[in-house]
């Protein structure tokens, strides 16, 4: 969740508001935790579902409304069909939620610590499944709300799900506790709720520069990254953005001075084939040699099949870096089965292409091992965290290229800068960010935004960028497991829950 006037994450806001659902869910639970005191309320769960669902409907059609933008007034969507896409899109992804809020209200246990690990393993199942299923779109899960605020400090421990899973507990033992508990059985809640909250705060002032921090700086090197600004209605023209693309592009890449130059994703809207003769040509030559390299976006293809790429020069390679871009975006990038009808009725160049493979080797410049992300990739930190295996052979800095011109100058570039944000934090990373309208940052490796270009604008952001090693304990273990710990800890919550009610007396 983030302020609808600033764009910027609110951590107290996300508490708030969970709590409050918990509170209309507790009203609806049997007497003592006992389904069969329900008394006359016939199956309370049916409408704790419904509550459920309407929370969470209501929450992601306020997080990603603008996706009513790209299919509107970029692809020429009737504006009553395009809302009711959005609404649809909300309203299928709520049912996880709403699933969750009527198991918590059926089973959930009359203590207050039991209740709320009950409706933390819910919840969190609930993001993972958003998040998984369908190929995931997790846009908005409720830990990044938690970019910045005392919370902040559990991100390179156990991620965003698991932010997300300590929020869910603390924003229940609350108000749980204010309406059971009595006496001590009314401290313990709130006073582990107030540990879960206030040591990690405590912890990030006392903490200062960890001991190890000069240990793991891997050195500097200074990046020049692109904004182009191309508006997305002009992005395909030829002669138009087409023609802009290519002429300012080319003369950043011929002209700049920056050790290491960074494009935004298909800065270059066409495939090498389409571009004019000897253009790609003259960036690998101008990169053959020196002391300078570039990555460059653009599709790549045969005809055949194409990828969402980027390609990196550098002096001394006969061939370029080549990245293929793996998590694929749902309708934009490929299209689900059945839903051509609804892709046809859009003027957008949609397509289908393949994806590339998971953890692909880093762009190594200076020293540093630069791993690249295109766009919602970056949305994806288990994917992400597969590069982590090896301490060694770890990336030293994060690599985001985007193009969200797609959804106008919307909330979209702050939350997609808030999950960027959580990325640098996990893997405690700086995360270097070229986009086409914004934002277009460094972010250092405790999730600072160190550097910004103005969005909405054309122009150059020149910044050092400090490489790190060592890998921090979310890296380690969602290299290895992805986010089957997470699944496994609420699963053996909710199944402990479940068979202690089965328990007699």
């Amino acid at each position: 969740m983030a302020a609808p006037w600033n764009g910027q994450p609110l951590w107290w806001l996300q508490l708030l508001s969970l709590a409050a659902l918990v509170w209309q869910l507790d009203a609806l639970r049997p007497v003592g935790g006992d389904a069969s005191a329900a008394g006359p309320r016939p199956r309370p769960w049916r409408a704790a579902g419904l509550l459920g669902w309407v929370f969470a409907t209501a929450w992601l059609f306020g997080t990603f409304w603008w996706l009513f933008i790209s299919m509107h007034t970029y692809g020429g969507l009737p504006a009553p069909l395009a809302a009711v896409a959005v609404f649809a899109l909300a309203a299928a992804l709520s049912l996880y939620y709403a699933l969750g809020c009527a198991l918590y209200v059926a089973f959930a246990p009359a203590g207050s610590l039991r209740a709320a690990a009950f409706f933390a393993a819910l919840w969190t199942l609930a993001e993972l499944l958003r998040g998984s299923w369908f190929t995931g779109f997790p846009w908005g899960a409720g830990g990044y709300a938690h970019v910045e605020g005392p919370l902040a400090v559990y991100a390179p421990w156990v991620g965003v799900y698991g932010i997300g899973a300590i929020a869910a507990g603390i924003a229940t033992l609350v108000p749980l506790a204010m309406r059971h508990a009595r006496g001590r059985a009314f401290a313990l809640p709130v006073g582990l709720a107030l540990v879960l909250f206030g040591v990690p705060a405590l912890i990030a002032l006392a903490r200062g520069v960890p001991a190890d921090d000069a240990a793991r700086s891997r050195g500097r090197i200074t990046v020049a990254l692109l904004q182009g600004n191309i508006p997305q209605d002009e992005k395909f023209i030829p002669g138009g953005g087409i023609a802009t693309a290519l002429q300012w592009y080319g003369a950043q890449l011929r002209d700049a001075d920056a050790p290491l130059v960074i494009t935004p994703e298909t800065a270059l809207p066409l495939l090498p084939s389409q571009l004019p003769p000897g253009y790609l040509d003259a960036i690998a030559a101008r990169y053959a040699s020196g002391t300078q390299a570039a990555i460059v976006g653009l599709p790549m293809g045969d005809g055949r099949s194409y990828s969402n790429a980027v390609l990196g020069f550098r002096p001394g390679e006969a061939a370029p870096y080549r990245y293929e871009k793996h998590h694929l975006v749902p309708f934009g990038e490929f299209i689900p089965g059945l839903f051509r009808w609804f892709t046809d009725m859009m003027n957008i160049p949609l397509g289908d292409f393949r994806s590339g493979g998971l953890a692909q080797a880093p762009f190594v410049w200076l020293g540093q091992r630069i791993a690249p992300n295109i766009c919602y990739e970056d949305l994806f930190g288990d994917e992400i965290g597969a590069n982590f295996r090896s301490a060694e052979e770890a990336p030293t800095v994060l690599l985001n290229v985007s193009n969200i011109a797609w959804f106008g100058d919307s909330i979209a570039i702050d939350q997609h800068l808030a999950i960027s944000r959580m990325r640098a934090l996990e893997f405690q990373r700086p995360m270097v960010r070229a986009t086409n309208t914004g934002a277009t940052v460094v972010i250092d490796h405790r999730g600072r935004v160190t550097h910004e270009l103005p969005r909405l604008t054309r122009g150059v952001l020149k910044a050092e960028v400090e490489g790190r090693g060592g890998r921090t304990p979310f890296a380690v273990w969602v290299s290895r497991f992805g986010l089957w710990p997470l699944w496994g800890l609420a699963l053996a919550v909710v199944a402990a829950t479940l068979a202690l009610r089965r328990r007699p007396g």
